[in-house]
Parts: structure tokens; C-alpha cells; sequence
């Protein structure tokens, strides 16, 4: 199964502490939203990742194959259970299409978790934010998006 990872995920080490059998397939991007920390996460202390529709918006991350038996792993992370009312999840996967090194003739279709958002979440903090950014140094998104991430504000 194909896994779109935008947040700290993108960090091979958070990744593979979930799922073992991750195997990098491609960069990519998700056209026409934008990251936000839409979420606070108890376990971390701060704010924690989202995608969200906005229009003109890129965000760029990593698509991982995983083994289908390991996505519980990832769902129990995110706060997600299947057959669960979307209402009482954390976050919600659902598979979009995104766009192999960002471009468009070449569309990948891959499972996202989308955040039920929260009133007034927190900004992440410094760790969390090194997360995404590392994941993104490491894979070598875009220099334009990496450099956005690095100011990314926190806590």
C-alpha cells in the first residue's frame, strides 16, 4: 500500500519506528493545500501536521510503500480506526492522487491522513519541527520548501 507522508513521517527514523517494512518509492507533491498544525498532540506537547485545501498550494512530501498488515501501525499513531465515525478519530486516511516529483503527468495514488482539526491548537515545537524539516533535508524536497519549513514558527 502507498503512504503519502508530509509531517514527521517524511523522518526516516519516526517511519521505520512504525513501520518496518517502509520502502521509499518517489518524492511528491500534493498539489493545491497547504501545511498547517491543525491538532494538538497530547503525546508530543504541541502542535502536530495537517494538509489542508488551499489553492495555489503545494505541499511536498514522501510516498512510502508499507506492507498492508503494518497501516494498523500507522492508523493507531494518527488517532485512527477504521469503521469509527470520522467525528471521533484524530485523523481520518483517505486516499488522494499525488504528483511524482511534482509533476503532474506522473500521478501516484496514495493513502493521506487528514486531521480532524481542532479550535486553537498549538504551534509545534522545536523537535517536532526538526522532524519534518530533517525528513525534508534528507529526502531533498525542494529548496524553495525546505526553506519554507525551516520557518515554520514554534512554540
Amino acid at each position: 500500500m502507498l503512504y503519502f507522508a508530509y509531517g514527521s513521517m517524511m523522518d526516516l527514523g519516526e517511519m521505520r519506528g512504525r513501520c518496518t517494512s517502509a520502502k521509499f518509492v518517489a518524492v511528491a507533491k500534493l498539489p493545491d493545500h497547504s501545511l498547517q498544525f491543525t491538532r494538538r498532540s497530547i503525546k508530543r506537547g504541541c502542535g502536530v501536521a495537517d494538509v489542508v485545501p488551499e489553492p495555489g498550494k503545494d505541499v511536498w512530501g514522501v510516498v512510502y510503500e508499507i506492507a498492508e498488515e503494518e497501516f494498523a501501525n500507522l492508523d493507531k499513531a494518527e488517532g485512527f480506526r477504521p469503521g469509527r465515525r470520522s467525528s471521533e478519530n484524530s485523523y481520518v486516511r483517505e486516499q488522494r492522487q499525488v504528483h511524482r516529483g511534482g509533476d503532474e503527468s506522473l500521478p501516484i495514488l496514495a493513502w493521506i491522513y487528514f486531521a480532524n482539526r481542532q479550535p486553537n491548537p498549538l504551534l509545534p515545537n522545536a523537535a517536532y519541527r526538526k522532524l519534518i524539516v530533517d525528513g525534508a533535508r534528507h529526502w531533498r524536497l525542494p529548496p524553495e520548501y525546505q526553506a519554507e519549513l525551516e520557518g515554520i514558527e514554534i512554540a
